[in-house]
C-alpha cells in the first residue's frame, strides 16, 4: 500500500481508498510521518464516503487505519487550492509530496 500511495503522489493520481465509513476516492498529495511514526497521508477528497459527512475537502489519513488503496489510473491536475507542502501534521518528516 506504502509504495502505492507514493506512486500516485508522483504520478498525480487519484487513489481509491478503503477507509473507515467505506471507499472514498482521493487525490494524493503528501506521505509522511506523525511524531510517534506514524504514517500519514494529506489528501483532498473527491468523492464518496466520510464520517465528518463532507466529501470535498482536505483529509488526514491515518496508513494503519487504511484497508487498501489502489491506483485509479485517472490524473489530477495542479495542487488544490490551501495545499501546503510543509504540511505540519508531518512532523516525524515528510516522505513524499507533489
Amino acid at each position: 500500500m506504502f509504495d502505492v500511495i507514493r506512486e500516485a503522489i508522483d504520478k498525480k493520481h487519484r487513489l481509491l481508498i478503503n477507509y473507515d465509513p467505506g471507499e472514498r476516492i482521493v487525490e494524493p498529495h503528501v506521505l509522511g510521518r506523525s511524531s510517534d511514526g506514524n504514517l500519514l497521508l494529506r489528501a483532498f477528497q473527491v468523492s464518496r464516503a466520510s464520517a465528518s459527512g463532507e466529501d470535498h475537502n482536505w483529509k488526514l489519513f491515518r496508513l494503519y487505519r487504511m484497508r487498501a488503496a489502489n491506483d485509479s489510473g485517472v490524473e489530477f491536475g495542479s495542487p488544490r487550492p490551501l495545499y501546503n507542502p510543509d504540511d505540519s501534521a508531518m512532523k516525524g518528516g515528510i516522505i513524499e509530496r507533489i
